[in-house]
């Protein structure tokens, strides 16, 4: 407790004022101060007026260097850097996972890659052409030996028919897809794995 001494109040015993605390943490003034505005430090009522606690200003200011080594802020908010880190690790984890479940879909035949789309619309395409290609061969004999244009039109057009039924029964196979998809994955396993090795 401070005491009198010819009208002036001494320093509380523990208590000190913001140059001495600067100078014991090898800091300035300014900064002293700015720790205290941001809530770091704090200043106790005492008889000689307001002061720091030595302890317990040396204890918040321990604390609040470990939270900056560790890349926390004031009052353990992350520092912006660390929280980009930290962001930048979810949208990654979040992407993985995204892809995982495409890959895993892709495999169960739910979900279709557009070059694997792409592929049987043109193995659909080459059968569509193949069956017209065939069709002068077909229909030459026969509208050779019609004698009206109604009789041609006819046997052209029962060809035609007869195209169109075959294409009708052209069908996805789920089995030729996931074989594709399991070539490609085969493939990219082997060129990952080069990668590596290099």
């Amino acid at each position: 407790m401070a005491t009198a001494r010819k009208g002036k109040i001494e320093e509380t015993p523990g208590y000190c004022k913001a140059e001495d605390l600067a100078n014991l943490f090898a800091l300035t003034g300014q900064w002293i101060n700015q720790l205290t505005r941001d809530g770091v430090l704090k200043k106790r009522d005492t008889p000689a007026g307001k002061r720091y606690n030595v302890v317990e200003s040396t204890r918040a200011y321990v604390q609040y260097l470990r939270d900056k080594a560790a890349g926390r802020g004031e009052k353990g908010i992350p520092e912006p850097k660390e929280l980009e880190k930290f962001e930048a690790e979810v949208r990654i984890k979040k992407a993985k996972a995204q892809i995982a479940e495409l890959e895993a879909q892709e495999l169960q035949g739910i979900m279709h890659r557009s070059e694997d789309v792409a592929a049987l619309t043109e193995d659909l395409l080459y059968t569509i052409r193949d069956s017209l290609m065939a069709l002068p061969g077909r229909l030459a004999v026969d509208v050779a030996g019609t004698t009206t244009a109604a009789e041609a039109a006819e046997v052209i057009k029962r060809e035609v028919y007869l195209v169109m039924k075959d294409l009708s029964s052209y069908t996805y196979d789920p089995e030729k897809y996931a074989e594709r998809v399991r070539e490609r994955m085969d493939w990219q396993a082997e060129h990952e794995g080069v990668d590596d090795d290099e």
